[in-house]
């Protein structure tokens, strides 16, 4: 289905990104891998679904470095076709407590580097009149948790983004929606996880599921395989007039 098109997915050497960049390939997306830590063994796994891929590393609360990964992804493949927007740090403390450098440092990543993305984007993806921006929120985009001030300030800014993005490219191929997980097993969580089971005395089975309980009621986590199947429909011609969503695949979190 998306053979041909080229998707950037920031954050994405592990977890939530590259679940979804997996998902993408497996159509045809040839991808922009973006993150720290290892990347030879993701570019390795999306180069076995028979795509073309390629690493950045930039660093997502840096703008000039957003700019030189939006303009490497030009050069190797022409445009990006598909921008997701993933990057993302947490920390947790109390307002009072929360190190002013932390705050700058959730923002720029979880919420600054969004825009840059998108803004360098989005001309490329207006004049050919197809493009998909996909924003990962959080269900922290919906409702707040205590002590998580500037990871829910900054994704409820991505909400506040998409549907923006979505305003001003309504009468062209150029969609923008969010995706609003619940709890997902991914690294950022295992660490809340680990510090629930030693602070409380659980094993670690015992935390995920206390963490669950207090707030999913599925009472199961949320799979990166999962939201990539949500990012491949929002590319698809089904999703071409979905646009401004905030999707949250969150077990039941915000019904309640």
């Amino acid at each position: 289905m998306l053979k041909g098109k080229t998707a950037l997915v920031t954050g994405s050497t592990s977890g939530i990104g590259l679940g979804i960049a997996k998902a993408l390939a497996a159509e045809g997306a040839n991808l922009v891998l973006n993150g720290f830590g290892d990347s030879a063994g993701p570019q390795a796994e999306i180069a076995a679904l028979g795509v073309q891929v390629a690493y950045h590393g930039a660093d997502m609360s840096r703008p000039a470095e957003i700019e030189a990964m939006m303009a490497f992804a030009a050069e190797r493949f022409g445009r990006v076709d598909i921008l997701v927007n993933n990057a993302g740090i947490q920390h947790v403390a109390k307002i009072e407590d929360f190190p002013v450098e932390r705050w700058d440092a959730v923002i720029a990543i979880n919420l600054s580097s969004a825009f840059h993305a998108t803004r360098l984007a989005l001309p490329a993806m207006k004049a050919a009149n197809w493009g998909r921006i996909i924003n990962v929120a959080s269900v922290h985009g919906l409702v707040a948790s205590a002590e998580k001030a500037a990871y829910v300030a900054a994704k409820h800014g991505i909400v506040g983004l998409t549907k923006v993005t979505a305003l001003e490219t309504a009468t062209t191929g150029v969609t923008c929606n969010a995706i609003c997980p619940g709890w997902v097993l991914t690294p950022l969580v295992q660490k809340q996880v680990d510090a629930k089971a030693v602070a409380m005395g659980l094993s670690n089975e015992e935390a995920k599921k206390q963490l669950l309980q207090e707030k999913e009621p599925s009472m199961q986590f949320t799979t990166p395989e999962e939201l990539g199947e949500l990012a491949v429909f929002f590319c698809s011609a089904a999703g071409n007039n979905v646009r401004g969503v905030a999707w949250n695949m969150d077990g039941g979190w915000t019904a309640q």
